[in-house]
C-alpha cells in the first residue's frame, strides 16, 4: 500500500517505468535527487493481485516494474527517462540480459498526455540520433492498475547485496554505471 505521506504530497508526480527486473530500476531511481519513493511491483496484466511467482511464469501478462514518485521542480520526468534508458537495453524484447519473458519487457506506462508526448519525443529523438545499434523496441502504453510488490522486493538491493549474488553481478554494474554518468543527479 502506499504510504498516506506519499499518496497526499501534492508536489510529488508519478512515473512508471518497466525495464526488466524491478530490482534494478528501484535501485537506480532510488538513488536520484528529487526522488522521494520508487516502489517495485506489477503493471500491465489481466489478472487481479498478482503474486510474484504468478509473475514470474509469464502468465499474467504483468511486467515487473517501478512507479517513481518524485518533485518535478527538482527532477523532471525527461530526465527519468534518460537515466532510464540509459540503465537497460531498450532494444531486446521481452529480455534484459538474463531475464527473459513478457515481465521483463521494456515499457512506459505513461500517467497522462504530456507524460506521453514527451515519451514518443524522447524515443525518435534516440532512434534519429542513433545512439542504439537496433530499433527500440520499448512499449508506450497508458497506465494500467499498478500492483505494488510484495514487502520483501521494496528496498531489495539495499537489504540483500551482500546475500545475492544476482545484486553484485547485475545489479552492481547499473549502480556504477548510474554513478559515472549521473553523478550530478544522485542524492548525497
Amino acid at each position: 500500500m502506499i504510504p498516506e505521506q506519499i499518496k497526499n504530497n501534492k508536489e510529488l508526480e508519478i512515473a512508471t517505468l518497466a525495464g526488466g527486473c524491478f530490482w534494478c530500476i528501484e535501485t537506480t531511481m532510488a538513488r536520484l535527487k528529487g526522488v522521494d519513493t520508487a516502489m517495485s511491483g506489477y503493471i500491465g496484466g489481466h489478472v487481479e493481485n498478482p503474486s510474484y511467482e504468478a509473475v514470474c511464469n509469464g502468465n499474467t501478462g504483468h511486467a515487473e516494474a517501478v512507479q517513481i514518485y518524485y518533485n518535478p521542480t527538482i527532477i523532471d520526468y525527461q530526465t527519468l527517462l534518460t537515466v532510464f534508458f540509459t540503465l537497460h537495453n531498450p532494444c531486446t524484447l521481452n529480455r534484459q540480459g538474463g531475464d527473459i519473458g513478457t515481465q521483463y519487457r521494456s515499457a512506459i506506462f505513461y500517467h497522462n498526455d504530456t507524460q506521453k508526448t514527451i515519451a514518443e519525443a524522447y524515443i525518435k529523438k534516440l532512434e534519429a540520433d542513433q545512439v542504439f545499434e537496433e530499433p527500440i523496441v520499448t512499449q508506450l502504453e497508458p497506465l494500467s492498475t499498478f500492483y505494488i510488490a510484495e514487502d520483501y522486493h521494496q528496498n531489495y538491493y539495499n537489504l540483500n547485496r551482500e546475500r545475492n549474488s544476482y545484486c553484485t553481478a547485475v545489479i552492481d554494474p547499473k549502480v556504477s554505471k548510474l554513478r559515472k554518468s549521473f553523478s550530478h543527479l544522485l542524492k548525497d
